[in-house]
């Protein structure tokens, strides 16, 4: 099936239906989970017995190019959904980095990309969406009405308060490729000066900005990339072949990608992390098939090893220490953005990190509770660090934690959390969570938000 053509209306009552008959088929009593083999959570996942069948759930239902909207399913990704949209020239507000995120999942779970210094997170794209609840009732939740309050406690909750089955999703015009400069910085504060003023005024040297992120490749060298959409029909650049993106940062004072190639261009090499699998080798790469160079393949690697733990078995026999993962995204207010990066090249032995800037729409999420209107700076850093003597598994991460609070930031449940549960209360809307679950979900079926993000520990 071509995946850019829309599955249409009929076709989509049928899912639902096929959705609430497996909900239907679940044993009372039994946690409800989603049948699902992939994600891309780095969080272990419970096995699945009876699960809810999405299977007819991921694809495009309509889209209305003069509505500048599109019906979309919860389980369509977003390479899917671009597939559908660019046609028409048109785009998601903020399309996340990886191909295989779903529409639903990143709406439930958050997401991020360079267009959120101007539109926010994709749930707030969101007009009205369908959820499947605990109860097995199928509601649609909108702004206000009856179901507001699902409607505003649905993002970061994470699949606790039900499954998206439908989204009628805000677009807006991209044009036929996106022009970038990539300005380098000796200073982190001078390159937060910069991302201050493209947010107040849309501009860098009178220059309109439509997309802005950045890497820091150590603390004297980082990156700002600011882009504009451009409909010139030369030809751009391709880091889906040998050249890899993040390097040509620092050797490309401007650059030009397809939209297409922009949209994905961190995805090829899962932003820097295809370096672990000796995918950035030149002979390794060569030989690499390209249609396999893509985030999921990797992260079906990384599942693997969590499974069997071939590497940590070599890494001890080497004499190597164990290692901890740290794959975070948090969000700092910009004034102490710099703080943390100065924290962090001091504390955590990592690099490169990503920068993408950040502001709410027009209205605040209680269970992600930033302001609205206050300039953020989301941070991304995804690897491993060795477990030094007299530390143990999860003390960085906690570190992080802790210096994230300190400095009233937040930080995404899609990785390891180890908060205590009045902590994760306190900042993650617990009392707006509760009166949802009750309501929305009376016997819990579906897996407490707690329990799911930090409860095994």
């Amino acid at each position: 099936m071509n995946r850019s053509q829309p599955v249409g209306w009929a076709a989509h009552r049928e899912a639902v239906q096929t959705l609430q008959q497996s909900y239907a088929a679940i044993p009372p009593g039994d946690t409800v989970r989603l049948a699902k083999k992939t994600s891309n959570l780095f969080r272990p996942r419970a096995e699945v017995g009876h699960g809810l069948d999405v299977s007819g759930l991921n694809g495009v239902i309509a889209v209305d190019p003069q509505a500048r909207t599109a019906e979309v399913q919860g389980m369509c990704t977003y390479e899917d959904l671009v597939d559908a949209t660019l046609p028409h020239g048109l785009m998601p507000l903020v399309v996340p980095q990886l191909r295989t995120i779903t529409l639903g999942g990143a709406v439930t779970g958050l997401g991020i990309e360079a267009t959120s210094f101007r539109h926010g997170l994709p749930h707030e794209s969101v007009l009205e969406l369908d959820i499947l609840t605990g109860t097995g009732e199928v509601l649609t939740a909108r702004p206000d009405g009856e179901h507001a309050q699902l409607f505003a406690a649905f993002p970061n909750s994470l699949g606790s308060l039900g499954y998206a089955t439908r989204l009628r999703i805000e677009l807006m015009p991209i044009a036929a490729g996106v022009r970038t400069t990539n300005l380098r910085f000796d200073r982190i504060d001078d390159l937060l000066e910069v991302v201050g003023t493209v947010m107040d005024t849309g501009e860098h040297e009178g220059r309109h900005v439509d997309v802005m992120d950045g890497v820091v490749f150590r603390p004297g060298e980082s990156y700002l990339v600011l882009g504009t959409f451009s409909d010139d029909a030369e030809p751009g650049s391709d880091y889906t072949g040998q050249d890899i993106y993040y390097r040509s940062l620092r050797s490309k004072a401007t650059d030009r990608l397809r939209a297409y190639d922009y949209l994905w261009r961190w995805d090829t090499d899962w932003f820097w992390c295809s370096s672990a699998f000796g995918a950035q080798i030149p002979a390794v790469r060569r030989l690499w098939p390209r249609r396999y160079r893509r985030s999921d393949v990797y992260h079906r690697i990384v599942r693997w090893e969590n499974r069997y733990g071939v590497a940590a078995r070599v890494g001890r026999w080497r004499g190597e220490l164990d290692r901890e993962r740290v794959v975070q995204d948090v969000e700092l207010p910009l004034e102490r953005t710099g703080d943390f990066l100065q924290w962090f090249a001091q504390e955590v032995p990592m690099a490169p990190l990503w920068l993408c800037p950040l502001r709410l729409r027009d209205r605040e999420w209680p269970l992600y509770p930033m302001h609205a209107g206050q300039q953020y700076v989301n941070v991304g850093f995804w690897g491993t660090v060795p477990i030094e003597p007299g530390r143990r598994d999860g003390d960085v991460n906690r570190l992080i934690e802790d210096k994230v609070f300190e400095l009233g930031g937040h930080k995404s449940l899609y990785s390891d959390a180890y908060y205590d549960r009045e902590t994760f209360d306190r900042l993650y809307g617990g009392p707006a969570y509760r009166a949802a679950k009750d309501r929305y979900d009376p016997d819990h079926r579906l897996t407490d938000l707690y329990d799911k993000v930090v409860g095994r520990r």
